[in-house]
Parts: structure tokens; sequence; C-alpha cells
């Protein structure tokens, strides 16, 4: 019952730790990569779709991505929807191929862009702790039922509580690589 409980909240911290790398993947840092078009979604025949699945997307330099469209009708669309999506980049089509080179981020965007990725850090913490609370919520309603001892839901809170410090400590390298990322000019 107590392994339960353990792998349950194993579990729930894993998937938020795999959120909070997400959330950071979107966050954008002077250098390209193609995983900052990935939620850019292009009308595709009266349908909304992710970029690329319409286009091949791919690092032309280290400032730039190149988007290439399967069919030619899509140019004009897909350029169309990386210039409207909230990233700030303005992409410029060069024969059968877009580029969408990365601007420069100013010192007061970097900044921005740090408070935001804390504050996305600040979230994943306290989903982390929920997941605590709740476990520990399991353990003393098992105590009060005398399905355990008060040593096993000692030793089950104690486990939780390692579970939290490592998932909290993962979060924390994770946030300073970040930021390392976006003060590297």
């Amino acid at each position: 019952m107590i392994n339960e409980i353990k792998k349950s909240a194993e579990q729930k911290m894993q998937k938020t730790q795999e959120a909070f790398k997400n959330d950071l993947a979107k966050v954008r840092t002077g250098r390209a990569h193609t995983g900052i078009l990935d939620h850019v979604m292009v009308d595709y025949y009266g349908s909304d779709v992710p970029v690329n699945q319409v286009a091949n997307v791919t690092l032309i330099d280290a400032r730039t991505i190149g988007v290439q469209p399967w069919e030619k009708p899509m140019l004009a669309k897909i350029e169309k929807a990386i210039r409207d999506c909230d990233l700030g980049l303005n992409p410029a089509s060069m024969g059968e191929i877009i580029r969408v080179p990365m601007p420069m981020l100013t010192e007061e965007r970097r900044k921005d862009l740090i408070k935001v990725v804390r504050g996305e850090a600040e979230g994943a913490r306290v989903a982390v702790r929920n997941i605590r609370r709740d476990s520990n919520n399991e353990f003393k309603n098992l105590l009060k039922d005398k399905a355990i001892t008060e040593d096993d839901e000692r030793r089950g809170q104690d486990e939780i509580q390692k579970l939290t410090d490592k998932y909290i400590a993962e979060v924390d390298k994770m946030l300073a690589a970040k930021e390392a990322d976006l003060l590297a000019v």
C-alpha cells in the first residue's frame, strides 16, 4: 500500500517535471531551435495544424530556422502564421523556403524572460509540493483507518519527502540552466 502511494506520487512528480521542461522549451532564447515553432498553427484546407505537419522545419544556422513547405500554396499561409504568432518573429520567403531569423534579445527582454521562467519554476515546485501533501494525506487516512502503523506512516512520509526534495532539485537545476542560457549573449 505504501509502495503504491509512493509510485503514484513519483509518476505525478515526473509528469510535473516533464511539463516544466516543455514550458521551458517554449521560452525563446537568442539561439534558434526548431521546437520554437511547434505550437504555431497553420490553416491547412480548413483545419489548423502545427507547422511541422505541413513543412520540414530545420536549422539553417545557429540563428536561423528554415521552413520548407511540402506544398507550394502553403508557403504564404505558413509565413503569415509565423508572423502572426506571439513569438515576435519576422519570416522571409526565399523561393521555396521560408527563413526565420531569430532576433537578438535585449537586456530588458532577457530579464523579463527570466522572470517568466522563474514563475514557471515556482509553479512546478508548488505542484510537486501539492503531490507531497496529497500523498501524506493518504498516509494519514490509512493510519486513521488502522490499515498501517505509525512507523509505516512516518517511513512513507519520509520517502515522499525524499522524492519531493529530488524533484525540486531537478526543477532548480533546469531553471539554472535556462537562466544561464538566457543570459548568454
